[in-house]
């Protein structure tokens, strides 16, 4: 049986993931493919490199640190002034590949990984979906990670690349194509909370995003081959402020995101 880890999209509350690979690994199931997307790209490359428990202890070490905080942290003023002077982006990608460097080392390649690692990416170029499985690690979860208007697009070899999320946000069904016959999906839980029709502007463009998320997760669960088991494992629910705007930007729940769905996740495991 080959076993899949997939881990989505979903900027800060990729947090959970933690808990999940705590869950999963303290019970003994370990992936023999990782397939990841956007922060899913960063933890699961993170898990590939050492699949292991004590990948747990250099995650928390990771979203804990100065680095991670100030991926998204910076004032809103010196935001719009990076917006401003380059016309396409608020944020500072080098601290982003600091973080990765922290978390990776530096200079690895997928060739480097204990498992094999599937990072997805969206060419610009090609306006298509991209699956990274050879070369520079770090440029490809780079890749994985460059969400639009945050932060710029990463070039590799004359080729652009954005934010993952946006056409594969939990990329279940390249596992299975891939040759999972058991995959653990390792969701934020966005595909738990309702949508409701939009009364703002600001709700419009929530709405928008999260039906583009969740269409493809939606429709490759429905059409999982026969004899393949699949397990989406709980998030632990919402945190408070989780409904703001600014909610990205949040790294204060990060600890009781990871609790919450190690609990949620080792009450599903050990229930099967």
């Amino acid at each position: 049986m080959t076993t899949a880890f997939v881990l989505g999209g979903g900027g800060v509350r990729g947090a959970v993931h933690i808990g999940m690979i705590r869950a999963l690994l303290e019970r003994g199931i370990t992936p023999d493919l990782v397939v990841g997307t956007s922060i899913g790209a960063i933890n699961g490359a993170a898990l590939a490199e050492t699949p292991r428990l004590e990948v747990v202890d250099r995650l928390l070490t990771a979203w804990s640190s100065d680095t991670a905080s100030r991926v998204y942290g910076e004032s809103w003023f010196r935001q719009v002034q990076r917006l401003a002077r380059t016309r396409t982006h608020l944020n500072d990608p080098d601290t982003l590949r600091a973080l990765l460097v922290g978390v990776l080392g530096d200079g690895l390649t997928f060739a480097d990984l204990e498992v094999p690692l599937v990072v997805c990416a969206a060419s610009i170029e090609k306006a298509e979906e991209h699956w990274f499985t050879e070369g520079p690690l770090l440029d490809a979860v780079m890749a994985s990670a460059s969400v639009p208007g945050a932060l710029p697009p990463t070039e590799i070899d004359g080729e652009h690349f954005v934010d993952g999320g946006i056409v594969s946000s939990i990329p279940l069904g390249e596992a299975v194509r891939r040759g999972a016959d058991r995959v653990y999906v390792l969701q934020v839980g966005r595909i738990d909370e309702p949508l409701y029709a939009p009364k703002t502007a600001v709700d419009v463009a929530k709405v928008t995003f999260e039906i583009s998320r969740r269409h493809r997760f939606a429709r490759d669960l429905k059409n999982v081959p026969e004899g393949v088991e699949v397990h989406v494992l709980p998030a632990g629910g919402p945190q408070p402020g989780d409904e703001k705007v600014g909610a990205f930007r949040r790294l204060d729940a990060t600890r009781a995101r990871i609790d919450a769905s190690y609990e949620s996740s080792v009450e599903y495991l050990d229930a099967r």
